[in-house]
């Protein structure tokens, strides 16, 4: 079992007996999934705050609700067109709602340079589930790319428990760029009737690298995680200029 797989399977007992609490309780899906996103507008608003501790804790109650109401509507039979509409929807809402609230944050410290490079990593982000869901309009599946939804709130909580959000955002943004490449390329080579490149050697680590097509729980995917982890922990918080570090000046010297 690879390192992502165990972490995987040492949740999945407690969800499964929230996700069967739920359907014995006859809680529709589409209300997990509204108090899911109230609680992520919750988590934002502590982030606005600069309290990211609490706000880590809120984001692991609201990443409950957004994991169970999908499993929640299939295992209870309530799945239906308009419960994954609204899902889908509900997501985009609470992954702006915590974007928004570090934006608030950055502002009110002055730091126009992470107010730019969070919002940068959200539109990208934004962008991800666009092209996805424009481009399986065209095709049966286009689900590549490292820096999707569940990395993403992963990377929120791990920023928000060690104080470590600018080097999230950081990643955020980079791989979230490459994901939107990823999907666009993918979904042109696929329509076009080419065939996808596979390069040997060196090149061919760096593509893959830059053109993600690995599953999670895979070996490659664990690597990358442990890449993602050690560029967060390792990295001073004085050579990203971390608005939260006592220490860092400011990142860019934007003339406003």
């Amino acid at each position: 079992m690879t390192l992502t797989g165990a972490v995987g399977a040492v949740f999945h007992v407690p969800l499964q007996f929230i996700i069967s609490t739920c359907i014995r309780l006859r809680i529709h899906p589409n209300m997990l999934t509204f108090v899911g996103v109230i609680i992520s507008l919750w988590a934002g608003y502590a982030l606005a705050q600069g309290e990211f501790l609490t706000s880590g804790f809120i984001m692991v109650g609201a990443s409950v609700f957004d994991f169970i109401d999908g499993k929640v509507a299939v295992q209870s039979g309530r799945d239906t067109k308009f419960g994954g509409f609204w899902d889908s929807v509900i997501d985009r809402l609470s992954d702006l709602s915590l974007a928004v609230g570090l934006i608030c944050l950055y502002a009110s410290l002055g730091r126009t340079d992470y107010v730019l490079i969070t919002s940068i990593a959200m539109v990208f982000a934004t962008m991800t589930s666009y092209t996805r869901a424009r481009a399986e309009s065209l095709l049966t599946k286009c689900k590549v790319g490292f820096m999707e939804r569940p990395e993403r709130i992963v990377l929120f909580m791990l920023g928000a428990f060690t104080n470590r959000m600018a080097a999230v955002m950081w990643v955020m943004g980079v791989f979230s760029i490459l994901t939107v490449i990823n999907r666009i390329y993918y979904t042109y080579v696929e329509l076009e009737g080419k065939t996808h490149p596979k390069p040997t050697g060196v090149l061919g680590v760096i593509w893959r690298g830059l053109y993600w097509t690995d599953e999670r729980a895979t070996l490659p995917y664990d690597f990358l995680v442990l890449a993602i982890l050690a560029f967060i922990w390792l990295t001073p918080a004085s050579w990203l200029a971390d608005p939260m570090a006592m220490d860092a000046g400011p990142l860019i010297p934007l003339p406003w």
